[in-house]
């Protein structure tokens, strides 16, 4: 059985001796990194274009009005099956779920519009 350590190569010493120099290194350029990304952000501020916003806006309100019409329809189907079942209890979700697909339906562009700050055509 062996129990010397591991035979070191001329290459593993060179490695390892390499290692404080190259942390040492990285935390001496972070913050010149830092400086640099956030001077280049600071350079490009104000150049976006937003011309296509109410394009992707009118998108979303779309997705949203399609959306708010398959969750009020499709919660209507399950509660009625339920009913029809004759388990009243457990059709009351599907209820709640139809009501909040029509509030989806209905204030679905509202809802875009306060979190956006843009408005739909």
């Amino acid at each position: 059985m062996n129990t010397s350590p591991a035979v070191q190569t001329p290459s593993t010493k060179v490695l390892r001796n390499m290692n404080p120099r190259f942390s040492s290194s990285r935390r001496n350029l972070a913050p010149v990194l830092m400086t640099v990304v956030f001077a280049a952000v600071a350079h490009a501020q104000g150049t976006i274009d937003f011309s296509g916003a109410n394009t992707l806006l009118g998108s979303f309100k779309t997705f949203a009005i399609f959306a708010g019409a398959v969750i009020a329809f499709g919660s209507l189907i399950f509660a009625g099956i339920r009913m029809m079942g004759g388990r009243f209890n457990e059709a009351v979700p599907g209820l709640f779920g139809a009501l909040f697909g029509a509030a989806v339906l209905g204030w679905g562009a509202g809802w875009i519009n306060s979190l956006t700050g843009q408005s739909i055509p």
